[in-house]
């Protein structure tokens, strides 16, 4: 039995738990997210929902918002959840590009500056969404992303408990920072994707309760299969590779925090003694310019570099399952520390040997030797040296690859997500 004092009502109220931990109690969940597509935010949003299914009391509801048209409102509804869409005017959404540098943070600083400054479309849009959100009644509003967490200030005590999803590293954004740190001050808690995440964000939000709940995905869609390497060759437009070719790659958006210019010189560095190929997978979903890699700037430093013959470059897949199967090795290789690194996870639930740029929260995910092996950050020497190791011993490879799996059952199975999420919601509640 857990007791609360509810200072709305100034009284104290019991909650019944059974052994498995789920509440009698129903619970009216709604979710707030920014954009319609499908993002690693997304995908981890679509798996939470998945795991609550299970793990709600009966009578439980949920729902899902989209601040904008897109996939993942079909996705939700494949899951039996309710989705709608409440698009943010155009001309808020634009706001602040060119000042900022553009990206998702710039826009979110536009939207809250829009909303403070009181145009007309702002005002409106402010008052749909408060209406919107009261009249769903809920228990607890999840939000996914800067710009639901900043319009969530909008919302009035009695909305429901708000409690913020944080899926990035904030604390080198200062102008964003202050934005979320003056919109949090009704915001009940947030929940961190790993510990590095809430490690920074406990330094921006300091009067935020913060929860960790690493990420997960469902290990019953990626898991072990024989590679079919020959598909590779297929999307990269390449001819067929000779038997026993060593295939690896790095499976990435075309951020240029991400690494693919590290990977290239990490290529350009490395003596091979036996058949080998590399491919570059992966694409520019933000269209955002300046902060994302072209593939002609890729494919143009390949060629500089003399390395054309041995790479292939593949665009973005919404579902790189068979990528992964494909993959001998997958190289995670981004520059800067990464908030969690999801195609990290997914390669090792499909049983693949992982290198991993060694910091943020990509330093969580693996046991050094044992499930993957780490790198520096940024370093092209290192990155060259592990690839080296493991392009020369399969043996290696077939271990890393087995205990990934292992790992990937163990820590990430989204099974977990339900139950965990749902202990934090009625934790605030």
């Amino acid at each position: 039995m857990l007791v609360f004092f509810r200072e709305d009502s100034c009284e104290f109220v019991s909650l019944r738990v059974n052994p498995k931990g789920k509440s009698g109690a129903v619970l009216r969940i709604l979710f707030l997210n920014p954009v319609g597509f499908l993002g690693g935010a997304e995908r981890v949003l679509l798996d939470v929902m998945a795991s609550l299914r299970s793990a709600l009391p009966a009578g439980s509801s949920m729902r899902l918002i989209c601040l904008a048209e897109g996939p993942l409102i079909g996705e939700a509804r494949s899951l039996g959840i309710e989705a709608d869409v409440l698009p943010l005017p155009a001309r808020i959404t634009n706001l602040g590009e060119s000042g900022l540098g553009g990206g998702k943070f710039s826009k979110a600083a536009g939207l809250a500056a829009a909303l403070a400054i009181g145009s007309p479309a702002a005002l409106q849009y402010a008052r749909r969404f408060r209406q919107t959100v009261l009249a769903a009644e809920a228990d607890i509003i999840h939000s996914n992303g800067v710009k639901s967490h900043l319009l969530s200030h909008l919302l009035p005590r009695k909305a429901g408990r708000v409690v913020w999803h944080v899926h990035d590293l904030l604390g080198g954004r200062a102008l964003l920072s202050n934005l979320l740190k003056h919109a949090a001050r009704h915001v009940s808690g947030a929940i961190a994707i790993s510990q590095a995440v809430a490690d920074d964000l406990k330094n921006v939000l300091p009067a935020t309760p913060v929860f960790t709940v690493l990420n997960a995905i469902d290990t019953d869609h990626f898991f072990p299969a024989p590679a079919d390497g020959s598909l590779l060759d297929q999307l990269a437009g390449l001819p067929p590779a000779p038997d026993g070719t060593v295939r690896v790659g790095l499976v990435a958006t075309y951020a240029r925090w991400k690494g693919q210019d590290v990977f290239l010189d990490a290529i350009a560095r490395l003596p091979v003694n036996r058949p080998v190929r590399f491919y570059v997978i992966g694409g520019s979903i933000y269209h955002t310019a300046g902060s994302q890699f072209s593939r002609e700037e890729l494919t143009g430093r390949a060629a500089t570099l003399g390395i054309t013959d041995k790479m292939g470059f593949i665009g973005f897949q919404s579902d790189p399952l068979s990528v992964y199967r494909a993959l001998d090795v997958m190289v995670h290789a981004s520059s800067k520390p990464e908030p969690f690194g999801r195609t990290i996870v997914e390669a090792m639930a499909c049983g693949r040997a992982v290198i991993v740029s060694n910091s943020g929260g990509a330093a969580e995910l693996f046991k050094e030797n044992v499930d993957g092996i780490g790198v520096r950050p940024g370093n092209a020497d290192d990155l060259a040296s592990a690839m080296a190791r493991l392009i020369e011993d399969a043996a290696a490879r077939s271990a890393l690859g087995k205990a990934a799996r292992e790992t990937a059952l163990r820590r990430f199975n989204r099974s977990r997500l339900g139950s965990e999420f749902l202990s934090i919601y009625q934790r605030l509640i």
